[in-house]
């Protein structure tokens, strides 16, 4: 059963609807990323800063526009909250103050001057420190990359600069980007603001916990192993996979090499997270399409979504299956969002595609991801690996030194399972499945990962099976979604997986706002909320 609903909730309710109608609202708004006036006010706020604490990037972008606030007071009002609220959570590895004022101050004289960059124009933004950002470091945790400093901005960070955002912090990460918690031996650990003896994911955890806590309107992630999706469905915000390759990837890498035209791996992806769905639509709209050197061959433009009433979606979804069982709590929350789709009138189609094999496709997944990750490791690393792996019966060790011909042969199963799941997106518009079968858990650091287990209300799980619901989407290089759907009785967040078709990304996106209309979207957490 749905959870009473709280002031606190309320509030990140308005914030979702009020950015929701410049997504879906009047035709000259409709899915164009054009926000509309936010006019939350929460109690005890001091001034209009603080107001605009959890609305929508899109919204304080609106807010700057029309000079309720400038860049510059919101900026630092960001950076205050940072102060106060950072030392518990441990979310930001370095911050850009002084160049984040100086681009603040030059954004308000922008507008002054009738001149604006872009729907983020003077909002202040992160990102994960996976990505490049000139002469900062870029370690993804590898205590051997300290005092590594990136070159040049990576190609996701220039298109948000160039899309007005002012870029405040990095976030932090796991070392490699290579578990569902997020600490390492340079930044620590990053705890979750619902619980912070929890993890909030990873490995894009250090941006999904400041969003939470309403540090920063809008970051960017990555996800090959769930990376955005399960930190976003632990944590209770929007988080969007992309479509592979739809978004660029140049620049994210360890050391911050801005690396060679078309760095692609078959599975790894940079996407948005935010508090709202309109958020990543609108920066999907910044960060999509061709890299300079590609854009005389081809240019993209983002599809229609399917469908813009919950009613006129063919729904297709799996919410159980001993692939993962859900535990209780969070299959109760994703029971109660069908029947809510039920009662709306949706068209649902219960079960995986025709001749599905989700095993197979978890075997394929895995190999292909334990081939990549330990191709971007450092050298060092890499030995290590393959001493480790020499000796070992872990089938995962295949991926990791396989043969060329053995990954070609693994990579023919990958695209028979993308040509498999599009057949499938021909009888539905999206595909509804867990995040993962958990909501978030306490903190272990303990090693090797493959022998940690969660413990749950239904009795100790692999920790490994986290993989289990987020490979399709990854393996596939699908479009998915993750919206918040409520919380358990823990008071702990659950979000829902929703699956577009290849190229689609708008679909699975409006879906996701949609569904916000029907049963809420974020809300903050408790101890967050109110003037700084």
């Amino acid at each position: 059963m749905p959870n009473i609903l709280k002031r606190r909730d309320f509030l990140g309710m308005m914030s979702g609807a009020l950015a929701g109608t410049a997504m879906l609202g009047s035709e000259s708004n409709a899915l164009s990323g054009e926000p509309m006036p936010a006019d939350i006010t929460i109690a005890g706020a001091k001034s209009t800063s603080d107001e605009l604490d959890f609305v929508s990037a899109l919204s304080a972008a609106e807010a700057i526009r029309r000079k309720r606030v400038s860049s510059v007071e919101l900026t630092q009002h960001t950076f205050d909250r940072i102060e106060r609220y950072n030392p518990q959570l441990n979310a930001f590895v370095y911050q850009l103050r002084e160049d984040a004022l100086v681009r603040a101050q030059k954004a308000d004289q922008a507008l002054t001057q009738g001149e604006n960059s872009g729907p983020f124009h003077g909002v202040p933004i992160h990102v994960k420190e996976c990505f490049g950002v000139a002469g900062h470091p870029c370690t993804w945790g590898f205590e051997s990359l300290r005092d590594s400093k990136a070159a040049q901005n990576s190609e996701a960070v220039e298109r948000l600069l160039r899309a007005g955002a002012i870029l405040i912090s990095a976030t932090n990460v796991p070392v490699n980007l290579s578990d569902w918690q997020t600490y390492n031996p340079i930044y620590g650990t990053t705890n979750n603001p619902w619980d912070v003896k929890r993890t909030p994911g990873g490995s894009s955890g250090g941006s999904a916990a400041a969003l939470a806590a309403g540090l920063g309107y809008l970051s960017i992630g990555s996800d090959i192993g769930g990376s955005i999706r399960i930190p976003a469905h632990f944590c209770g915000v929007y988080g969007h996979k992309p479509t592979l390759d739809l978004v660029s990837t140049q620049g994210m890498s360890p050391g911050g090499n801005y690396g060679t035209p078309g760095f692609s791996t078959l599975l790894a992806v940079a996407g948005p997270m935010a508090r709202t769905p309109s958020d990543l639509l609108a920066a999907m709209k910044v960060l999509g399409g061709p890299v300079a050197w590609d854009k005389k061959a081809w240019i993209w433009g983002m599809p229609a979504p399917r469908a813009t009433t919950l009613k006129d979606f063919r729904i297709g979804y799996v919410i159980d299956d001993p692939i993962a069982p859900p535990t209780p709590e969070v299959k109760a929350r994703l029971e109660y969002v069908i029947r809510t789709l039920e009662g709306a009138g949706a068209k649902l189609k219960s079960g995986w595609p025709a001749e599905f094999n989700p095993a197979a496709l978890l075997d394929t997944y895995r190999f292909h991801l334990y081939a990549f990750l330990f191709s971007i490791s450092p050298p060092e690393e890499q030995h290590l690996q393959r001493v480790k792996f020499a000796s070992s019966q872990d089938p995962d060790a295949r991926g990791a030194l396989s043969s060329f011909a053995d990954w070609q042969q693994q990579n023919f199963r990958r695209l028979a399972f993308r040509a498999q799941w599009q057949s499938h997106f021909e009888q539905v518009d999206v595909f509804l499945s867990p995040v993962g079968f958990s909501a978030a858990f306490p903190h272990d650091h303990t090693e090797p990962q493959e022998q940690r287990t969660i413990a749950t209300s239904a009795g100790p799980r692999r920790y490994l099976d986290l993989f289990n619901w987020i490979a399709p989407a990854t393996l596939t290089g699908c479009p998915a979604t993750v919206a918040p759907i409520g919380r358990t009785d823990r008071g702990l967040p659950v979000g829902i997986q929703i699956m577009g078709p290849y190229w689609e990304d708008a679909t699975p996106i409006t879906f996701a706002e949609l569904l916000s209309r029907e049963i809420g979207g974020f809300t903050v957490p408790p101890g967050f909320e109110g003037a700084s």
